[in-house]
């Protein structure tokens, strides 16, 4: 008889994103007439920056000659795209990264699961409250955590974000192994000083700990005190794994590319205390469970880094932070409380009650869609999240309509 992996039944309901759809479905057909505007799941809305869209034509069509076509390639991404990233997102910023220690992928979502694989299973975990998904089903489906009481698992440390601290947790009161930050913050669209995160680099060092960073909206800051990367914080390269994407910074999320940073100086340890290069044991699963991303989504990306790329996603990501400021000017006018919205595509407003009603509410009344924040975490509750991707004409619209909602 074949067991399931039993860990699988702990989690609790469905899948926040799939919960949403699944309520904004019913909610159409029943009202087939009604138009929509989502502003909620953070999928961007604009095609992909002109550079990019001729990179993967030339690449397609190299895929077609036969003195140029390429079958498989390095797992870890072709040498032209590391060597862009390191220069242009490293380097450039004074952050010591190698292009051999990036690793080139098809999602951060997917990297932020997976990385977990190279860590016993019975490691401490540290995660924000509120928080995305991913960092915490992932591990419940590892087997890290009991079952779940009052919206929270035994066997994790929870670390809260309120409005009391700007939703920049504090540091654990507790040791633990693994921790999970996000900044710019998704969803509560905070972001992390040098100070404050230079306070977990040190924390980590200390504990022998491990800070798996995701900085994928590190292209929507726009305040130059801010870190986009950790690597920038003297001592990071031995105690953080950085995750980055291409989804939000060029409107990859249909096209697939993002990469994690393992630099060499990582390590964690086995049993015996014997300590072990994070570089090695990533670069052992990346290519034995991936075999890379293709070779056009690769020179799509690359085109990032041109001289044009380089100003066509700056565009992109301002005329999402438009948006962004523009619901962020419209909530707090109607007397929200608000963070984010100003070096991130996310505004988290207090709902003012129970956030799955308020959400039921701006659906049935004014034809938005925008997250409840109880799907984020106990610390979630009373707020929503409100999405910057969508087109600044549908973001006038839909702030009108809640408006009238609310009024």
């Amino acid at each position: 008889m074949i067991r399931i992996n039993e860990n699988y039944l702990k989690l609790e309901a469905s899948y926040l994103f799939s919960e949403i759809a699944r309520r904004v479905s019913a909610f159409q057909e029943e009202n087939p007439d009604r138009e929509i505007i989502k502003l909620g799941i953070g999928d961007v809305t604009r095609p992909l920056p002109p550079a990019c869209v001729s990179a993967f034509h030339r690449a397609v069509d190299e895929m077609a000659d036969e003195a140029l076509f390429r079958g498989y390639g390095p797992e870890q991404g072709y040498p032209f795209l590391r060597e862009k990233i390191a220069a242009h997102d490293f380097m450039a910023r004074g952050a010591d990264i190698q292009p051999d220690e990036i690793f080139v992928s098809d999602g951060a979502k997917c990297d932020s699961a997976n990385i977990q694989e190279i860590f016993s299973d019975d490691i401490s975990v540290a995660i924000p409250d509120p928080v995305y998904p991913v960092y915490l089903d992932t591990n419940v489906m590892a087997g890290r955590t009991g079952r779940a009481t009052d919206g929270r698992y035994a066997g994790i440390t929870y670390l809260d974000g309120t409005s009391g601290n700007g939703f920049i947790p504090a540091l654990p009161d507790q040791p633990v192994d693994l921790i999970y930050l996000c900044f710019p913050n998704n969803p509560t669209g905070a972001t992390i000083g040098r100070e404050a995160l230079g306070g977990w680099v040190d924390y980590a060092r200390q504990a022998k700990a491990l800070i798996l960073f995701d900085a994928a909206y590190e292209a929507f800051i726009r305040d130059d005190s801010l870190p986009h990367s950790i690597y920038e914080i003297p001592g990071a390269r031995e105690v953080a794994i950085e995750l980055r994407s291409f989804s939000k910074t060029a409107g990859f999320t249909g096209t697939r590319c993002a990469y994690t940073v393992v630099p060499r100086a990582c390590r964690a340890w086995s049993a015996d205390g014997t300590g072990h290069l994070l570089h090695t044991l990533w670069h052992r699963r990346h290519t034995t469970k991936f075999n890379g991303v293709s070779y056009p989504v690769q020179r799509a990306a690359e085109a990032v880094y041109s001289d044009a790329g380089q100003m066509q996603t700056r565009e992109l990501t301002d005329s999402y932070l438009q948006n962004a400021a523009l619901i962020l000017k419209e909530m707090t006018a109607l007397g929200f409380e608000c963070i984010g919205g100003e070096n991130a595509p996310y505004i988290w407003v207090k709902s003012k009650n129970n956030s799955w009603e308020f959400f039921d509410m701006l659906l049935e009344k004014a034809g938005v869609v925008c997250t409840p924040g109880a799907g984020f975490g106990r610390c979630g509750e009373g707020y929503v999240r409100f999405s910057a991707f969508n087109s600044f004409e549908n973001v006038q619209t839909a702030m009108n309509r809640v408006r009238e909602a609310v009024a």
